[in-house]
């Protein structure tokens, strides 16, 4: 009965995990599916289902340093921020122009404010900094 437990859990830790890494990546480009969230659960799910993924993510040419960087030092570099923000507002104001309801115009508004005042509280890396795992255990 555990080993059946053992392996139903690993394929749902493995399904949540690929289903929010491509929900990470739709938050890319959709202003209110954010990426972050999504991103830190799918690295949550493949370590505790599948050191090969976890790898995968962690490694990631993309993904790996930003995770990375976020869980351990709660920090993100400075372009990293100013694309995010660039790219958070643009959307958002694309958005905005072209909702007719006053009320969902507002709500946007304090979203993108919200995160604006999330990504502005964050540490900020050198982006010369080589932190991130290519780095990991090799000081």
């Amino acid at each position: 009965m555990n080993k059946i437990y053992e392996t139903t859990k690993k394929y749902f830790l493995l399904t949540i995990g690929t289903i929010s890494v491509f929900l990470g990546i739709l938050g890319i480009f959709l202003p209110l599916l954010p990426t972050t969230p999504f991103l830190l659960l799918a690295s949550y799910c493949y370590l505790r289902s599948s050191k090969k993924m976890h790898h995968w993510i962690m490694n990631h040419k993309t993904f790996g340093s930003y995770i990375h960087n976020y869980v351990e030092y709660k920090a993100i570099k400075k372009r990293t921020r100013i694309m995010a923000l660039l790219f958070l507002w643009g959307s958002l104001g694309f958005s905005i122009y072209i909702v007719p309801i006053f009320y969902v115009k507002i709500m946007l508004v304090f979203i993108g404010a919200a995160v604006t005042l999330h990504l502005c509280l964050l540490k900020t890396l050198p982006e010369e900094a080589k932190i991130g795992l290519d780095n990991f255990g090799k000081k």
